[in-house]
């Protein structure tokens, strides 16, 4: 929505038009609350899912909502940009509270999310141990993740985007710090958990998308910050994904890309599916060059004995190069 608070005659009317009607009021309040599908909506309101669809239809079509899919599925939230996005929150934000009928659908909703976190704990659980031997072999994360933070800065974010978001625990960290932020990952079953986490943890200016790293389902030139978290050793064509990275960030944009330092730990091609045992200072500040970033720092997190891990953990800090107001402060120091 522009700054002024102001929207067109014509969206505003569409607005109200498509807000005055009692199921649309209700899923928009939900919609503000979750991100939830058809079948999740009409679990909620008990309501046919083909009445429920054409509802969400006309709410999206005056700009109320928005969709995305994520694979045989589609998510609707409340809108987030557009000339309608702040008209919608207005309308939330003057419903009373304590209504009954909103107080109904709190109270399925809550059920609704309680069926998403059993899902989703059962498929953590079936994966912890994989997970756990990777975490044993560096540095404990909460090092990581003061590194990351300390990285980022004082200065204000406002677009955030996550890329191979997982299970959301960059998100968690990070869109705090955000006024809006975006996980993207390609696995249904990791932004299943994700989306638990977040909600557990009351964030309600996040979006998660499920798209292909090469091809993101995203805004280009748009977020001044870009995370991509222990994804890189994934993939069999890192470059194309720091451009892909890259084409997201709007000028003067940062990308941050943590991951391993190279190693010999050939387990993890096999137990884990690691493409590529760590990257080399020089080999990433190619990446960035090829992509037109400037490489700005880098941090190396190496454990000590006491933690007894094997794997350095790198951290890469580059900028989009064209001409911002305000410069970036240095907070990550350069090593040799």
């Amino acid at each position: 929505m522009p700054q002024s608070g102001h929207a067109p005659f014509d969206a505003i009317l569409a607005a109200l038009t498509a807000a005055g009607e009692a199921t649309r009021l209700r899923l928009l309040a939900l919609l503000a609350e979750a991100e939830l599908t058809v079948s999740e909506l009409v679990t909620i309101l008990g309501q046919s899912q083909p009445r429920v669809s054409r509802h969400l239809k006309l709410l999206a079509e005056a700009g109320l909502v928005e969709r995305h899919r994520e694979g045989a599925w589609v998510f609707f939230l409340i809108a987030q940009s557009g000339p309608a996005a702040g008209f919608a929150r207005d309308i939330i934000a003057r419903l009373a509270p304590g209504d009954a009928h909103l107080l109904a659908d709190r109270a399925r909703l809550a059920e609704v999310r309680q069926a998403r976190a059993e899902q989703a704990a059962r498929y953590f659980a079936s994966h912890a141990a994989n997970w756990d031997e990777v975490r044993a072999m560096h540095i404990p994360e909460e090092r990581v993740e003061a590194a990351i933070v300390e990285a980022i800065g004082a200065r204000p974010v406002q677009t955030l985007l996550d890329l191979g978001t997982g299970a959301g625990r960059m998100l968690e960290l990070l869109a705090p710090l955000a006024t809006r932020a975006v996980g993207v990952d390609q696995s249904p079953q990791m932004l299943s958990g994700a989306r638990v986490r977040l909600e557990r943890a009351g964030l309600r200016n996040v979006q998660l998308r499920q798209g292909d790293i090469y091809a993101l389902p995203v805004e280009p030139d748009f977020y001044d910050l870009v995370i991509m978290h222990q994804v890189l050793h994934y993939l069999d064509d890192p470059l194309r994904a720091i451009r892909e990275a890259t084409r997201a960030l709007r000028p003067g944009g940062r990308l941050i890309i943590v991951d391993f330092a190279p190693h010999a730990e050939e387990n993890l091609r096999a137990a884990h599916a690691h493409r590529r045992l760590g990257f080399g200072a020089e080999e990433v500040a190619g990446f960035f060059a090829a992509a037109g970033l400037e490489f700005v720092a880098r941090r190396d997190l190496v454990p000590d004995a006491a933690e007894g891990g094997k794997l350095t953990v790198s951290l890469w800090l580059g900028r989009d190069r064209r001409m911002i107001a305000d410069p970036l402060p240095l907070t990550a120091r350069e090593v040799a």
